[in-house]
């Protein structure tokens, strides 16, 4: 019964709002209560005209303005006509315009090119998460402004380190919030632009494409432009031309805007532009000439470009990345004294041709650009091309060699073969999965410090300890893995001084790494660092203002901040340009942020390339 009571409740319920409610009124409130009706006007009789004959017909005044009277009886208000700047093209000057100059002119151009909705914050600007290994996001937050910005522009160029540029690399990839006091878009800016200056180009794209190219500032464009041009990627700045076409005016940009035009599908616009900036010296005519045949690539018209070297003095990296991309021949002599400049970008451009990607791939690999199993599969390709002849594909059969010969006398002969007279580091880092398959064995003590050179260029010190029982102390081997060793304790001074007894480097320079790197990692008592150090005439605790922060990074366990100084310590083309004292800050504030295994690497590095 209760329940019948509520339903028929319910049911009143709903029958009732049903009849009692009211449509809603969608219609604005003026329309509801209209003003007050004006009275009828007073109909006044019509006269009664009679015919007289035809009406004489009116003649209209020649260009007359007709104008609409204002209900109301007022006058029509003329306005003066608009004030145009001193310098406003004429109609001629816009007529010669293009679209993107007029859309510049007027402020047509947008500021975004991707929905709002879809636009991405400016925090966590980078490429590696923390959970994909790269460095918390709020390291530097915290940090003053101008110590980073100081970093970040005090490293100018490579490292000797191999693993200090990987260290390197890794903390400017990070996915990180900017400090105080400085706007995420130059952060992230200063950060591509010390990738592009490492030779890490990938990286710093990868980064620039991080940021919506309506947020851009000059300096992040520069630092973009200049990572398109390294990989090869010559559209990749095509939307920032597009949004920020003032942000530069020089030949270079004025070209690509051009090119980009092209691949838009103005074509025509394209080759006029090309044209104009030939006929106005507005750019070299080598760039000028690699635009048009790149830009032409785009349409139909396909007109032939000549591209002439011969006046052509120096190769920059326009010319480079537009040869590359075209499949143009670089003359040698324009190639060869910036070979240093260029290998590292000439390894990672898929448009590069195969042979000349490895004879690259040893200086990328040995500048840390390259890993170990990147290199493996660039030989790969090479192994299994068949567009190169039998002589260029030989460094992949050799090294096919090191890894499945059957004899260990076979591998070893195959990777000695690939290291060279000279011992190529590079090829080092080549062979370092085939020398950690190598067995320990007696026979083969006498190339244990290559092979442990090797392994450790890779990182595998695991492989590498399986030797520890058979290196004589005082060897080169043993240093190596004394440094090295993750549960390494202190150290033989006995087997310290027998080293430096034997070193032949120039400026007992082994000795004096080995000495930092052991004091760095605290596996040697400081009255032996002390007395080591007073015979190889080195202070390592002498303090500068770099060490100074460097170290109180470390003891603050700040990794990132420590990364990014160790940097600006290690900048250099080679190990003659690092000291022991900076070797030894750089080792004890790493190890102190809980960066131990970088420091290992780092010390074992500089052993063996001292």
């Amino acid at each position: 019964m209760r329940k019948g009571v509520v339903a028929g409740g319910l049911l009143i319920g709903l029958t009732s709002s049903l009849a009692f409610a009211q449509p809603e009124d969608l219609l604005p409130d003026i329309f509801n209560d209209p003003p007050p009706e004006a009275p009828a006007p007073t109909p006044t009789p019509r006269a009664t005209v009679k015919s007289v004959g035809p009406v004489p017909s009116v003649e209209p005044v020649p260009n007359a303005p007709v104008v609409q009277p204002i209900p109301g009886g007022a006058a029509p208000v003329e306005y003066p006509p608009a004030a145009l700047p001193e310098d406003f093209p004429t109609l001629e000057e816009l007529e010669e315009m293009e679209d993107n100059e007029i859309n510049e002119l007027f402020g047509l151009r947008p500021r975004f090119d991707v929905p709002e909705t879809a636009r991405r914050a400016l925090s966590r600007i980078g490429v590696i998460a923390r959970n994909e290994g790269g460095f918390p996001s709020q390291s530097l937050a915290s940090q003053p402004a101008a110590l980073v910005r100081a970093a970040l522009e005090g490293t100018r160029g490579p490292l000797v380190s191999r693993w200090g540029h990987i260290l390197l690399r890794r903390a400017l990839a990070s996915r990180m919030d900017a400090p105080d006091g400085m706007d995420a878009v130059e952060f992230a800016a200063l950060r591509a632009a010390l990738l592009n200056r490492m030779g890490e180009a990938q990286v710093a794209r990868a980064l620039v494409q991080d940021v919506d190219g309506g947020n851009y500032d000059p300096a992040l464009a520069d630092a973009a432009f200049d990572a398109y041009l390294a990989t090869g990627d010559v559209l990749g700045i095509c939307p920032i031309t597009q949004l920020h076409a003032g942000f530069r005016d020089d030949g270079e940009w004025i070209l690509a805007q051009a090119i980009c035009n092209a691949y838009r599908g103005d074509t025509r616009a394209a080759e006029r532009r090309l044209d104009r900036a030939l006929w106005e010296e507005e750019a070299p005519e080598i760039d000028i000439r690699l635009a048009q045949r790149f830009a032409g690539a785009a349409g139909d018209a396909g007109r032939a470009v000549n591209i002439e070297w011969g006046n052509v003095e120096e190769l920059s990296p326009w010319r480079f990345a537009l040869s590359r991309a075209l499949g143009e021949e670089i003359p040698d002599n324009l190639l060869a004294p910036v070979q240093n400049r260029f290998a590292v970008f000439d390894a990672t451009i898929p448009a590069t041709p195969l042979v000349a990607r490895i004879a690259a791939a040893d200086r990328a690999a040995e500048r840390g650009i390259l890993s170990s199993a990147a290199m493996v599969d660039l030989y790969s390709q090479l192994y299994a091309s068949d567009t190169v002849t039998d002589g260029d594909r030989q460094p992949g059969i050799v090294l096919r060699e090191a890894y499945v010969a059957e004899d260990p006398y076979d591998r070893l002969a195959a990777m000695q073969s690939l290291w060279g007279d000279q011992t190529n580091y590079g090829r080092l880092v080549l062979t370092s999965y085939a020398a950690a398959r190598m067995p320990v064995s007696d026979a083969l003590i006498d190339n244990a410090d290559v092979m442990l050179t090797s392994m450790l260029a890779a990182g595998l010190d695991a492989n590498a300890r399986r030797w520890s029982g058979l290196v004589e102390e005082g060897s080169l081997g043993w240093a190596l893995l004394s440094l090295s060793d993750p549960t390494g304790g202190a150290v033989n001074d006995d087997a310290v001084a027998s080293f430096i007894a034997d070193d032949t480097s120039e400026d007992a320079r082994k000795s004096r790494f080995l000495l930092a790197g052991l004091a760095g990692l605290g596996r040697l008592e400081r009255n032996d660092v002390e007395r080591f150090s007073s015979d190889l005439g080195i202070n390592l605790l002498r303090n500068s203002a770099w060490s100074d922060r460097i170290s109180a990074a470390g003891r603050y366990r700040n990794a990132a901040l420590v990364a990014l100084l160790a940097g600006v310590g290690m900048q250099g083309d080679d190990w003659s340009r690092m000291t022991a004292r900076q070797l030894y800050h750089i080792v004890s504030a790493l190890d102190a942020a809980g960066l131990s295994a970088e420091a290992r690497m780092i010390a074992a590095e500089a052993v063996a390339r001292g």
